[in-house]
């Protein structure tokens, strides 16, 4: 495919998302306090909030753009970067901080470094903290693409992410 024809689809892209933004806020226009519904409804199509899809909000619903980056910045569900395609959260309640969520976080972090190195890993995994998974009994606990790994110690980190395709 030509220059042209990558543009093209791109321009269909952007207008196809633009039309699903303005039809989203339409279907809570009468609601109260909805921006926060509305921002869910977009993430969940789209995987995150472009900066372009939040414009476009504040042009459909006349919420300024400052008090939608307000909201997304202050709820840490909605990011503003693409996920990867492996989503792990790294439970950060009381239960598992005090068992070794940090150290378990961490060597996560250094196991996909090493992949990414060695070629393995590029993008694919997100890697967030939560504050409570609802788990407390499984402390220190991971949330891997919607699988609860529990009772986790840092050395577990390379058996979580074998546990995926391809890996």
């Amino acid at each position: 495919m030509n220059a042209d024809g990558e543009l093209e689809k791109l321009v269909e892209w952007v207008e196809g998302v633009r039309k699903r933004v303005h039809e989203i806020a339409g279907e809570w226009q009468d609601e109260e306090g909805s921006l926060i519904m509305i921002l869910h409804a977009i993430q969940d199509e789209i995987g995150y909030i472009p900066r372009g899809v939040a414009n476009e909000l504040a042009k459909a619903t006349g919420i300024s753009l400052a008090r939608i980056y307000e909201v997304i910045t202050f709820y840490t569900y909605f990011r503003l970067t693409p996920p990867g395609n492996h989503e792990i959260h790294v439970c950060m309640g009381t239960a598992c901080y005090l068992r070794g969520a940090e150290s378990i976080q961490a060597k996560l972090l250094q196991q996909i470094d090493l992949m990414k190195a060695a070629g393995g890993a590029k993008d694919d995994f997100q890697v967030d903290c939560v504050r409570c998974i609802g788990c407390c009994g499984l402390s220190p606990a991971v949330v891997m693409d919607g699988k609860t790994y529990g009772r986790l110690n840092p050395e577990d980190s390379p058996e979580i992410l074998k546990q995926k395709p391809g890996v």
